[in-house]
């Protein structure tokens, strides 16, 4: 296949990958993110956007995604810092440069002390049709060692406004194991979650990031960290709690009210499929290459500018981490695993013969489970995932 600043060209004609687009803007970076977001530039915004359709150019004039994409994220940082007319300019130039299919999934992140009534209208004018609102807790204890700039009454508000709207599939991001959160605190954030008839939870464990405050701040002996069997118990709660409200659990993380309201742009990346990002910090997966877009923004931008593509790093990726990846991201669907015919389709090798070995010293501890079609974690998989799925991984 050849290649242009080591992307591949162009993708199988069946391969429609996911769009990703990284708005890496924050009024204020909280003390437990280690993304690629900035504070304090949003005066960068106008040039920022226009090196966002820069570069869509740049992609569609090597001609190296023809059909189009499957699905829109947008994600930061802070998107909901950009004016709905941004964002409608944002989507109208990928659809007119690259096409978007018919009722595909478009999702923007946001968070609370955003969003209002008139801005969500906006939003559903310019074409959003899923919310992701970055919640992570509804008590002020949680909220103030998270930094949060939200209260729970601006997070119910906000929550509300979008109903109001006319959005009707809403996600909600959660984060449990914070330090000092009891128990009685992680159930009363689940009952109210579940009052609300949300669509969709996404509900992560906190990890404290070196280099972050927060980590500072626990190396320091300011903040205590839960241990990890308490923060195992909290998740297993959080399962069983969902699953009685009627949740799907579909994803390690992940639970929907119905199967309709699963994250379609994630399910890209748990099943290994082909993925584009635009913008500062931005990863693509296309074809057998994966490659990364520059992560300052003033440094992206002067990039397009210059009419060169803002690829900072790329890999090939070869056929055993191939399939190790299928394997280790596969198993995170807790429903569907991995497909022993998918697998065959894709890699040219039975599941069987590449990792029978694997698969029944897992199965014989309780840990995966294979009916000869689908390999699927246990419950008690679940709960040890990480040390599973990194066995997969060459």
């Amino acid at each position: 296949m050849s290649t242009i600043t080591g992307l591949p060209v162009p993708l199988p004609a069946d391969a429609a990958p996911g769009l990703y687009i990284h708005i890496p803007f924050c009024r204020y970076v909280c003390p437990y993110c280690d993304f690629n977001v900035y504070a304090g530039q949003s005066d960068l915004i106008p040039d920022y956007l226009a090196a966002l359709a820069g570069e869509l150019a740049l992609h569609a004039r090597e001609q190296r995604l023809g059909n189009g994409v499957a699905t829109v994220f947008i994600g930061g940082g802070t998107p909901s810092l950009l004016a709905p007319e941004q964002v409608g300019r944002i989507l109208a130039s990928i659809d007119d440069t690259l096409g978007i299919a018919p009722g595909a999934e478009i999702t923007m992140e946001s968070n609370p002390d955003n969003l209002d009534v008139d801005y969500c209208r906006g939003l559903v004018g310019a074409g959003i049709k899923r919310l992701s609102i970055g919640v992570q807790s509804l008590q002020q204890p949680g909220l103030k060692v998270l930094g949060r700039l939200h209260g729970a009454e601006g997070a119910r508000d906000a929550y509300e406004a979008a109903r109001t709207a006319g959005f009707n599939n809403i996600s909600l991001d959660f984060i449990y194991g914070w330090p000092g959160q009891t128990r009685a605190q992680l159930h009363a954030d689940l009952d109210e979650l579940i009052a609300w008839e949300v669509d969709h939870v996404s509900l992560y464990a906190l990890i404290v990031e070196q280099g972050t405050p927060l980590s500072t701040a626990v190396r320091r002996g300011q903040l205590l960290p839960i241990d990890d069997d308490t923060v195992a118990s909290y998740y297993d709660e959080s399962v069983e709690r969902l699953a009685g409200a009627g949740f799907e659990h579909y994803e390690i993380s992940n639970w929907a009210r119905t199967t309709s309201r699963r994250s379609l742009h994630n399910q890209i990346y748990w099943q290994n499929g082909h993925y584009f990002g635009l913008g500062a910090g931005a990863h693509s997966y296309l074809g057998d290459v994966r490659a990364s877009n520059a992560k300052l923004p003033r440094r992206y931008i002067e990039m397009v500018q210059s009419g060169a593509l803002p690829v900072a790093t790329s890999e090939p990726i070869d056929a055993e981490l191939a399939m190790g990846e299928t394997m280790m991201l596969g198993l995170r669907l807790l429903q569907d695993g991995v497909s022993a015919h998918d697998f065959e389709l894709r890699h040219g090798v039975a599941l069987t013969e590449r990792y029978g070995a694997l698969i029944e010293r897992f199965a014989g501890i309780g840990l995966l489970r294979f009916d000869g079609e689908r390999l699927r974690l246990t419950a008690s998989g679940a709960m040890v995932s990480n040390s599973v799925l990194a066995e997969f991984l060459p």
